[in-house]
């Protein structure tokens, strides 16, 4: 499982750096995005974990509200720093991927890390990027390259070995 899953993730941070022009050196925000990364990690395991206790909306219910002084704060220094300008269109748009796409969509997220085997269930995280570019290439007519259908396929089927492999030793024992 860890082998697949590792090569997944080889396989998703390879194709970023050969669209990306090469890995080419450590910046300060590659190490920020590194940081978020782990942190995000760590958040996801333990807000499962959470959630097979507490329940998946409560879960991310409490985070949100746990964070929200921090998270005000922030918002009120960037606003003040630098007046949002958007269109009510753009202000919809912003409303909905806050209240279904992040709110909404992390429900059924706890929910299944909290139902399923948590290992498993991440793997789906692989695929999203990969769903986004089908979808951005079937709905708004984007081109997609051969490199991004290979790597998308590298980062699939090593997502899908993974949780094949997990399975079964998972059946076995």
């Amino acid at each position: 499982f860890w082998v697949f899953a590792g090569l997944g993730a080889v396989a998703a941070v390879g194709f970023a750096a050969a669209q990306g022009g090469g890995l080419g050196g450590l910046t300060p925000a590659d190490l920020l995005l590194f940081g978020a990364v782990v942190a995000a990690a760590i958040g996801y395991a333990e807000g499962g974990l959470l959630a097979r206790e507490l329940g998946a909306w409560q879960t991310v219910s409490w985070a949100l509200l746990l964070a929200s002084p921090v998270m005000l704060a922030l918002t009120a220094w960037s606003v003040i720093d630098e007046p949002p300008q958007a269109s009510p269109t753009q202000w919809w748009a912003f409303a909905y991927l806050a209240a279904v796409s992040m709110f909404l969509g992390f429900f059924a997220w706890y929910r299944g890390l909290a139902i399923g085997p948590m290992a498993q269930v991440s793997q789906v995280q692989l695929a999203q990027p990969v769903m986004s570019i089908l979808w951005a290439a079937l709905i708004l007519g984007e081109r997609v390259g051969w490199e991004t259908a290979l790597g998308g396929v590298a980062v699939i089927v090593c997502a899908g070995l993974a949780v094949r492999v997990r399975g079964r030793r998972a059946t076995h024992s």
